[in-house]
């Protein structure tokens, strides 16, 4: 009789933990279906505020003409850099081979580009500064020029001084300071 309830036993836990079974991955199915559901909702919430926003600023836009030239001017430092290409030194300081380009990522040529070029020796001091201008820089181009060699220095800082162009009606110099409310203030002639 032991035997029998001892049997009856086992053949009952077995069904209860095959239920449990059953009931533990169908939570977990149920689990994922809800995260996977959640990240639907998020993504579809992320999406219906985008439209929402663009729609805001479709609105806020509307009527406003923006021109190229004014767009260029007013953010310049995005599209106009300049940077030096590799230039050796030699053992004991000097720099050679050192050629300077100016970027041009606007839709308009540039005229001129003036560049400060400090030599410096290896404590940091400047050992000699010199301008170099480059020319006629293409629009969505690149214009170089070559430095001349230093007899002392280990390294190079560059800086724009200024830049022109009269096709973007842009003159901007380092030395010029912006009014406070003057709305576009590198424009070589006023626009309005």
């Amino acid at each position: 009789m032991c035997g029998f309830m001892v049997v009856i036993l086992a053949v009952s836990a077995y069904r209860d933990r095959r239920a449990v079974s059953k009931v533990l991955r169908e939570n977990e199915r149920l689990i994922n279906e809800n995260r996977d559901l959640q990240n639907r909702l998020t993504l579809s919430s992320r999406t219906a505020q985008q439209i929402a926003d663009r729609k805001d600023m479709q609105h806020q836009v509307e009527g406003k003409f923006v021109d190229r030239r004014e767009y260029f001017r007013k953010n310049w430092k995005q599209y106009i850099s300049v940077n030096t290409g590799d230039y050796k030194t030699g053992f004991l300081g000097g720099i050679k081979n050192l050629q300077i380009t100016v970027r041009n990522q606007t839709e308009y040529p540039l005229d001129n580009a003036v560049v400060k070029v400090e030599y410096l020796r290896g404590n940091g001091n400047v050992f000699k500064t010199e301008n170099y201008t480059v020319h006629n820089i293409p629009e969505k181009g690149a214009q170089s020029v070559q430095a001349s060699n230093s007899r002392k220095g280990v390294k190079v800082n560059i800086k724009l001084v200024s830049v022109t162009s009269q096709p973007l009606n842009f003159c901007w110099s380092v030395d010029k300071k912006a009014a406070v409310n003057d709305p576009d203030p590198w424009a070589c002639v006023p626009t309005k």
